[in-house]
């Protein structure tokens, strides 16, 4: 058995088998990235979509996603992606070719790439080697990610990541373990240090029943807003949150969508900490 490294499952991966994530796989004694240059997804979108909205405004970003995921919420809206082995998925790219292709659409607007769609960092290897060929060519490279990652893998990468959008799904232990079956620690410190060296958004998607209250969006936007920056300076209350409706979705169809008073309600009550909310699919 060999231990991935990736995220705080840390998963014991026999030889020719896949860990949780379904994107990494034990070959010849090493644990890598099954799903490295495998693509399911290539568009050239408005770098609001991510959704980043303080980061190159009115600018297009060629998004590129794979298959595979460390989380599973039970309302995805990638579930094909995020829950399949990919074996349905037969196109690739290189590094070099996806960077290339970034350089192509500049004329079209695009500022560069961003790794994005199902769990990018589960295939961190790939996204180390694009985005150091993306930076080289003086474009740039965005992240859109839940954030389960160990900043070990973080590492290797921000030195490359421009900006960030990175999913805050809810301010619960027991929510990130028991329904998302990730770890709320994990991924409070990715965005800690991640605020140290990009530009962050972050993204909660409001689940009735599940993170919808007054007392968790008061205490979600509070910690937001004590984060630091790389000289210990408090710049959480410039760090832009995005509230975002839910529709019926994966395994929670049977789930009324959110109720847009309550989104507009508890942006609301983020804006008395934070200087940037914004909502979505209202």
């Amino acid at each position: 058995m060999t231990v991935c490294k990736v995220c705080f499952r840390h998963c014991d991966i026999a030889e020719g088998r896949t860990g949780a994530c379904g994107a990494r796989s034990c070959v010849d004694g090493v644990v890598t990235a099954s799903n490295y240059g495998r693509i399911t997804a290539l568009a050239l979108d408005p770098i609001e979509k991510k959704p980043l909205s303080r980061f190159c405004p009115g600018k297009k970003i060629l998004s590129v996603g794979s298959y595979g995921c460390n989380l599973f919420c039970p309302f995805c809206q990638n579930y094909d992606i995020s829950r399949s082995d990919g074996s349905e998925f037969d196109d690739e790219i290189t590094p070099d070719g996806l960077a290339e292709l970034a350089l192509k659409y500049r004329d079209r607007g695009n500022i560069g790439v961003a790794f994005t769609y199902n769990e990018p960092l589960i295939g961190y290897e790939f996204i180390r080697d694009t985005a150091k060929l993306v930076k080289d060519m003086g474009m740039k490279n965005v992240l859109v990610t839940n954030g389960t990652a160990e900043l070990e893998i973080l590492e290797e990468i921000i030195p490359y990541i421009d900006a960030m959008n990175v999913d805050l799904k809810s301010f619960s232990e027991k929510t990130y373990s028991e329904v998302l079956k990730g770890d709320l620690k994990t991924t409070k410190a990715f965005i800690g240090r991640a605020v140290k060296s990009c530009h962050v958004e972050l993204t909660t998607l409001i689940v009735p029943g599940m993170n919808d209250s007054e007392e968790e969006m008061r205490e979600l936007s509070c910690w937001i807003s004590g984060l630091k920056d790389s000289s210990g300076n408090v710049i959480g209350s410039k760090v832009p949150l995005h509230i975002s409706r839910f529709f019926p979705r994966y395994r929670m169809n049977d789930v009324r969508a959110t109720d847009v008073p309550l989104i507009y309600r508890l942006a609301e009550i983020a804006s008395e900490k934070l200087e940037y909310v914004y909502t979505g699919n209202c």
